[in-house]
């Protein structure tokens, strides 16, 4: 019988890799070929205008064209170098790695009190638009972290979205490894977890969510982060939900360092010291962070010069 286990589950392990080695080298043709062929649509349109004479109104302008190729070729550069940056697993949910990361301290050694934000790629599909962000605390001698977050099949089984329990703070989010986006640590600290368990009592949508435009996980940790603008988060382009004000249409950024304009998530506009611009288009962001000399693109995220995230000491 084990014998057969092992033989069957080789078999599982064989069929994924040549999933994944079929999906490389699609992607690989088609980002090599994509300019190829948006130039033979091109000619052919062209052609067609010369011979009628005329512009042919049921054919999208140039412009249109040109805008529409643009777009292709973002969307499958996007999804080939998600493909290629291990950010995203391609094994089963259910025997995914939930291991801690590395990214946090020991409480066994780190006696003072410690708040971490990360933020990992979503689970299956909705990892390549968007990642899954939670808030891990550890009071002072504490022996463990304490991790608040937001699960949307939790909503079904409990009647809340909001978990509040104890597991890896670091933990691969089902096979997704997560990014450490804010360390605090210090006597300060304390203070500052008090009111960070009093936001999550009041997070006004625990018994709503909605993967798109909110509210969802992200949603949950940029209204946390708004009650505690120490902590200076700025969550990630990807973070899907995290513009998301309910019925208001203005408030603060999640860092608490500027001011955006929401209509429902879905479309909107942000500034802010930790944020820089942000443009919303659909729960996509596009937008400039001048402080970490970064970009910010829908889909891949931030590209700069950021560096890895050090402790901020509050005493």
């Amino acid at each position: 019988m084990r014998q057969r286990r092992g033989q069957e589950r080789g078999e599982i392990d064989g069929s994924v890799r040549v999933l994944l080695i079929a999906r490389s080298e699609l992607t690989s043709w088609l980002l090599a070929n994509i300019s190829g062929i948006f130039a033979l649509m091109w000619r052919k349109a062209k052609r067609r205008e010369q011979k009628s004479g005329q512009i042919d109104r049921s054919v999208p302008s140039s412009a249109a064209r040109t805008s529409f190729a643009l777009l292709a070729a973002y969307l499958l550069f996007a999804l080939g170098y998600l493909a290629f940056s291990e950010r995203l697993s391609a094994g089963d949910w259910r025997t995914a790695s939930r291991e801690p990361a590395g990214l946090a301290p020991d409480p066994s050694v780190t006696p003072e009190a410690v708040v971490q934000v990360y933020a990992a790629r979503a689970v299956g599909w909705r990892g390549y638009f968007g990642v899954h962000t939670w808030i891990a605390a550890k009071r002072t001698n504490a022996e463990r972290f304490t991790v608040y977050e937001v699960i949307g099949y939790r909503l079904r089984r409990t009647g809340t979205s909001v978990v509040v329990h104890h597991r890896a703070p670091d933990g691969y989010w089902f096979g997704n490894r997560p990014e450490l986006l804010t360390d605090v640590r210090g006597a300060g600290v304390e203070e500052i977890i008090e009111r960070i368990e009093a936001a999550v009592q009041t997070y006004p949508y625990a018994d709503r969510y909605r993967v798109w435009p909110g509210p969802n996980s992200n949603t949950f940790t940029a209204f946390v982060l708004r009650e505690v603008p120490e902590l200076r988060t700025d969550l990630p382009p990807t973070a899907i939900g995290k513009d998301f004000l309910g019925w208001s249409p203005v408030g603060k950024t999640p860092s608490g360092t500027g001011g955006q304009l929401s209509l429902l998530g879905a479309v909107g506009v942000a500034a802010g010291v930790e944020e820089g611009v942000e443009i919303n288009v659909l729960g996509l962001t596009l937008g400039l962070d001048p402080r970490n000399l970064s970009l910010k693109l829908p889909l891949i995220g931030s590209v700069g010069f950021g560096g890895d995230v050090e402790p901020v000491r509050i005493e």
